[in-house]
């Protein structure tokens, strides 16, 4: 077997324990204020922050460094008008029924509706693509391996990203999302839409629902053995 190419790790930086334990704490201190609202401002975001961001996000471990994602990045009013038309249509057969009741009463504390103004409002939305096929170059076609896994962790990486530019994020999971391969005129046989992601400012009256500041602690969510 052919023995794979190496370079030193230089960037590396070590810290003492304190300035661990201080850089943990901030990063928790920043991520507490990170919440989801449904409720954006139309103020300009500028372009070159959207993409920052997303160069944040092509930085996130992949499966054979496959890097199996796309990210679209609207802008356009018109687009923008055709998402949210398409989304609420589909919101709207979720909400009359095509959802169930458990999943309904489980949503009630959020407040959430067919309704999806913030779509047209928002200055940035941000479709999210997995691909089957790919590879470390932008002409590969090999099998992409552990997509989902990879292109989570990517999401993950762009939405801390946004935060820590200091913009509000929503994510949005409308079911079937192929409207989305056909407004962003994507690969239709490589590419599944994976998330949208609305970016931007909190509008005025912006709020968080009580329910979605309980969060779970760590003993409920971790174990140390």
């Amino acid at each position: 077997m052919k023995a794979h190419d190496n370079i030193p790790l230089t960037d590396f930086i070590e810290y003492s324990p304190q300035e661990m334990q201080q850089r943990a704490d901030d990063n928790l201190a920043l991520m507490k204020r990170r919440h989801t609202i449904r409720s954006f401002s139309d103020k300009p975001v500028p372009r070159e922050v959207i993409e920052t961001c997303i160069k944040t996000a092509g930085l996130a471990p992949s499966g054979a460094n496959h890097q199996p994602w796309h990210f679209v990045a609207i802008h356009s009013s018109d687009v923008k008008k055709q998402i949210r038309e398409a989304a609420e249509q589909l919101e709207r057969s979720f909400y009359e029924g095509r959802a169930g009741d458990e999943w309904l009463d489980a949503l009630k504390p959020l407040g959430t509706d067919a309704q999806k103004p913030y779509l047209e409002h928002a200055p940035w939305l941000i479709a999210i693509f997995t691909q089957k096929k790919g590879g470390i170059h932008a002409e590969d076609k090999n099998t992409n391996y552990y997509v989902h896994e990879s292109v989570g962790i990517a999401t993950g990486f762009l939405i801390q990203s946004l935060h820590n530019a200091g913009l509000a994020t929503l994510t949005h999971t409308p079911k079937p999302m192929s409207f989305l391969t056909e407004i962003c005129q994507r690969d239709k046989d490589n590419e599944r839409p994976y998330m949208l992601l609305i970016a931007g400012y909190p509008a005025d009256d912006a709020t968080v629902p009580e329910h979605a500041i309980v969060k779970k602690s760590l003993d409920e969510i971790a174990s140390f053995i």
